[in-house]
């Protein structure tokens, strides 16, 4: 039987989650360290699952580990910074 699960671990206030999500970037931001500046900033840990650059535009799939309110302002700040963030759907086949 198929079913389909997220990554996401239900949280509450104080208790950790990780969340995969798929971030895109502007030429303009492409050589800025934003995955670092983002680590920096907040207390989540970054784990680069993935990743395509070119001079054009830079895709990253990026899991984040950490408080939900840190994750949830992580999310904030990466857009407001001008960058496409979507959570990455996750299939899981059981058996």
């Amino acid at each position: 039987m198929a079913k389909k699960k997220t990554k996401d671990k239900p949280a509450s206030g104080n208790q950790s989650q990780q969340t995969r999500l798929w971030l895109m970037f502007p030429p303009k931001l492409i050589t800025t360290p934003v995955v670092w500046q983002l680590a920096k900033k907040f207390p989540v840990i970054t784990n680069v699952r993935q990743a395509s650059v070119t001079d054009e535009i830079g895709i990253v799939s990026l899991e984040l580990e950490g408080k939900r309110a840190d994750i949830k302002a992580s999310i904030k700040w990466l857009e407001k910074m001008g960058i496409k963030v979507e959570p990455v759907e996750i299939n899981v086949i059981e058996s």
